[in-house]
């Protein structure tokens, strides 16, 4: 990016204006990256949105229908009730994520021993797969504490919690915690690593305890790093698959079919444009939600 300066001279006045002219090197170097976007993201979003208005099964011959899709779709339970589920899935998550994540990150910020190598390991769950984790805790649900909960006399550990329609939804909630605690807490430690520590030996000279320091002075503080957890949070986990895929794989029944299994199951099942159609309603419900959550945190967010 080069920058020129004209100098404009009007009566007794000299005007310095500057202007900022592009390298054309500058779109060379964008040109590979939004090719691939536009390849990868845009053409098969607007293919996608294009079908939906159609029977297509996803090949052969097609045609028309209008809004026949989206007016099914609004009115099959089966998407709704996805939709039900992924939503209170995402808020419940999103809370419990960053309670747990906000209260280590306090604990691996204050003098503790260990601290360092206590990080290190609070942060290997992020790096590891989620389709992995959830094969892991499938069986350490269904095996091994059923196993424990019989030696032990204990009826409610005897079954697995990923059989019961009204409880699979809380071991989808803890596993997903484990994996995203993680991320969320080094947000949360780089937040209270940047409160100055003056601030808090003032409040020790006016006699605040820790919790009074905790309540009145670290979370306003670092109240522009909870925005950003929450909405990082909510909208990766709306499109939570991987990790309920391995542990319910939607059950039992489809209690645990999250909109992003329910569209993909479509697919495989020939109902290509119809789920089309449900992906582009959630697409829009995303936009809405995203839109809302600016407008809520416009001017609260600043780090």
């Amino acid at each position: 990016m080069s920058t020129t300066t004209t100098i404009v001279t009007g009566g007794d006045r000299t005007v310095r204006r500057s202007s900022r002219r592009i390298e054309p090197i500058y779109y060379l170097f964008l040109l590979p990256t939004l090719v691939l976007f536009t390849l990868a993201i845009t053409v098969p979003a607007v293919m996608g949105i294009f079908f939906s208005f159609t029977d297509s099964i996803g090949i052969g011959t097609w045609s028309f229908n209008g809004l026949t899709n989206y007016i099914a779709a609004f009115g099959d339970p089966a998407i709704l009730q996805s939709y039900l589920f992924t939503f209170g899935f995402s808020i419940v998550t999103v809370i419990v994520v960053n309670v747990l994540a906000f209260l280590l990150a306090v604990g691996l910020v204050s003098r503790i021993r260990f601290k360092t190598g206590l990080r290190a390991i609070f942060v290997i769950p992020m790096v590891v797969s989620g389709i992995i984790i959830a094969y892991v805790f499938n069986f350490l649900f269904s095996n091994s504490i059923p196993a424990l909960g019989t030696a032990t006399g204990i009826p409610w550990l005897s079954t697995s919690i990923l059989a019961n329609p009204d409880l699979a939804w809380v071991g989808i909630v803890i596993v997903t915690a484990w994996q995203a605690i993680p991320g969320t807490l080094l947000i949360y430690i780089a937040g209270l690593l940047s409160v100055p520590g003056e601030v808090y030996e003032a409040a020790d000279l006016d006699g605040a305890n820790k919790f009074q320091q905790l309540t009145r002075i670290t979370v306003p503080l670092v109240a522009g790093y909870f925005v950003i957890n929450v909405v990082l949070g909510f909208k990766g986990f709306l499109n939570a698959y991987d990790i309920i895929k391995g542990l319910t794989d939607g059950g039992p029944g489809t209690s645990t079919r999250s909109v992003a299994m329910t569209i993909i199951a479509g697919f495989n099942g020939g109902d290509y444009a119809y789920q089309m159609a449900n992906a582009t309603i959630f697409f829009v419900v995303a936009i809405l939600i995203s839109l809302l959550q600016l407008s809520v945190t416009r001017g609260r967010n600043a780090l």
